[in-house]
């Protein structure tokens, strides 16, 4: 799952990717509410973590942009405006979801996992699919009641096909969700970590398309 946090403050900024290292995400950062919008209409993130005091454009002017160009990337406002009136407005400007400073980073990869699950039309925790179950939270996973060991890429990987089974996902977008800006990516990595994954579940689980992509199908 690929992230996008947009928080001007560094040390909190370095705060939340540290917290948030381990947990399984591709993380990107902006400081900016202008350099966010642009990021946010031209790649694919699975969520975005916005702060609302930006420079150059406000939060709030960023989130509405986003909506009015109908843009669904789940929206998690950060910020320390704690007051009943400011929620409602960041809510009502198309927020899925407020979260107030100072906070706990526990809490913060809660609502992120539950944004996450909504986003992808689920509400229980574990995903499980054709034998395979994974834990988002535990980053654990299991095929016929087996633990599997996965790499980091590996499971952010599989937890990416199998949060959207039966649709295709292209070859740029799932390179997108393994790695952020700063991580140089060889030609034939995905290929390489798609092999690991079928060699240590089955050959079947994923499917290539040839020239579009791949796919998990909930049926084969």
């Amino acid at each position: 799952m690929r992230l996008l946090l947009i928080e001007d403050d560094p040390s909190l900024a370095e705060g939340i990717l540290t917290a948030l290292k381990g947990e399984g995400y591709t993380l990107d950062w902006l400081q900016d509410g202008v350099s966010a919008l642009h990021a946010l209409s031209s790649e694919s993130f699975d969520l975005a973590i916005l702060d609302l005091g930006l420079p150059r454009l406000d939060g709030l002017a960023v989130l509405k942009a986003l909506r009015d160009r109908h843009n669904p990337v789940p929206v998690l406002v950060l910020t320390a405006r704690d007051g009943v009136q400011d929620r409602i407005v960041g809510l009502d400007a198309g927020a899925d979801d407020y979260l107030v400073k100072p906070f706990d980073s526990a809490e913060l990869k809660a609502r992120l996992r539950a944004l996450l699950r909504r986003s992808n039309g689920r509400a229980e925790p574990l995903i499980s699919l054709r034998g395979v179950t994974l834990d988002p939270q535990n980053q654990h996973v299991t095929y016929a009641g087996c633990d599997i060991n996965l790499s980091p890429k590996e499971f952010v990987l599989l937890h990416e096909l199998l949060a959207q089974p039966d649709r295709v996902l292209s070859r740029d977008r799932l390179e997108q969700a393994l790695y952020g800006w700063n991580e140089e990516v060889d030609s034939n990595t995905l290929e390489v970590h798609i092999h690991h994954l079928r060699r240590k579940l089955f050959p079947e689980l994923i499917r290539t398309l040839r020239s579009v992509g791949y796919m998990i199908e909930r049926q084969p």
